[in-house]
């Protein structure tokens, strides 16, 4: 019997096929290899917070629990805010908890955004980010910022600008580059929200990750900035819990509110055990945390970026996150297998067992990333030895 024809689907599914970051994580994993590319981020997770979590498992927190996110880590995550980012948010309805922060991004992205609408993204981008807001039928207008030594350049920005831009999306620290936006570029930013009514979304997942003295500051403090600004930060990257899916939001409460609904609708609520746990990192850990958080970062940094440039990369040290997009353009015309970024990531898992990320996966044109690669170094640091000890054995250095 023949089969029947398969039916027809959204238009909106179309476009979409397995990320290059998952597609490489499954080859890597064919040769037993080490995954560089995607920011899993496979450390362990401090103890308090999975002591909370055993707690409310036995204490059968199980039940939905408030669509934007149990009472006290909303409280807890507002008085972060307002201490750490000097965020004038004012009171828990400020605040949602959603499926990580990417989760939260959906939320905002189709709170905010419909079709017709415009939205502007710094190059190179985080895929996600662009596939979302793709998912809204915004029209994206992409700006070119670079990378961690680039500065944020408003002219190029209000080129892209038109009478339906209305909002605008910042990463910072940024995924891929490592990028941190300055005080002075983020206040450069606030006037062009204010001169042409524009709502900024902020991505501040890695805001604990930095380098060299880079500070990390929040858009939504700086003066009269809160009211225009969608705040995203998380638990997944500082406390390696990736795969609890547990970020938030801050905004003003009127937009917080429509932002929870929406959460409510695409997701009820996020996992209440973890709502929970993720309590420890407000209540157990201190600033000796983050303090050793950078400090052991800032080695993995340093061990990544001075193998990539023994073998031949130019690797602009990231300020913040954990990654390095590096460049391997003279390495294009000395060794074979590195005619551009895709044969180049073939390579490094067949001839190292690497796994790393194009460089075309962050930009909207791929040749503008056809000579680039993205490694990760959120890795234990005996695993992320034996990656450079195998780069160095396999090219060199």
């Amino acid at each position: 019997m023949d089969r029947a024809a398969p039916p027809s689907l959204a238009a909106r599914a179309d476009d979409l096929q397995q990320s290059a970051i998952r597609s490489v994580t499954r080859r890597v994993e064919e040769v037993d290899g080490i995954n560089l590319g995607q920011g899993v981020c496979d450390l362990p997770t401090p103890e308090p917070i999975k002591a909370r979590a055993h707690q409310a498992i036995r204490d059968d927190a199980s039940i939905y629990s408030h669509y934007a996110g149990i009472e006290p880590l909303r409280r807890a995550i507002l008085e972060k805010e307002q201490a750490h980012n000097e965020v004038p948010a004012t009171s828990p309805e400020d605040v949602v908890v959603g499926v990580g922060s990417t989760g939260v991004f959906v939320s905002a992205a189709f709170t905010l955004l419909e079709a017709g609408d415009e939205v502007v993204l710094f190059e190179p981008f985080y895929g996600y980010h662009r596939n979302i807001l793709e998912l809204t039928g915004a029209t994206i207008r992409y700006v070119p910022l670079g990378g961690p030594d680039a500065t944020f350049d408003r002219s190029a920005m209000e080129a892209v600008l038109t009478d339906d831009t209305k909002a605008v999306v910042v990463n910072t620290p940024a995924n891929p580059s490592g990028k941190v936006w300055t005080r002075e570029e983020l206040s450069t930013l606030a006037g062009l929200l204010h001169a042409h009514d524009l709502v900024a979304i902020t991505d501040e997942i890695y805001e604990y990750m930095l380098y060299d003295g880079a500070e990390h500051v929040s858009l939504a403090s700086l003066p009269g900035a809160y009211e225009r600004t969608i705040t995203l930060s998380g638990f997944s990257k500082a406390y390696n819990v990736t795969g609890w899916r547990l970020g938030y939001g801050v905004a003003p409460a009127p937009i917080a509110e429509k932002i929870g609904l929406m959460n409510d609708l695409l997701y009820i609520c996020a996992p209440r055990p973890l709502q929970h746990a993720a309590l420890a990192a407000f209540e157990d850990l201190d600033s000796d945390y983050v303090a050793q958080l950078q400090a052991d970062y800032a080695e993995r940094r340093e061990l990544l970026c001075e193998t990539l440039e023994a073998i031949g990369f130019d690797v602009p040290w990231p300020d913040g996150a954990y990654y390095v997009l590096a460049h391997f353009g003279d390495l294009a015309g000395t060794q074979a297998g590195f005619a551009d970024d895709a044969a180049a990531c073939d390579t490094l898992i067949e001839d190292a067992h690497i796994g790393s990320v194009t460089g075309r996966s962050f930009y909207r044109d791929p040749a503008d990333g056809q000579h680039e690669l993205r490694l990760c170094f959120a890795k234990e640091m005996p695993v992320l030895r034996q990656a450079c000890d195998q780069l160095r054995d396999a090219f060199g250095g």
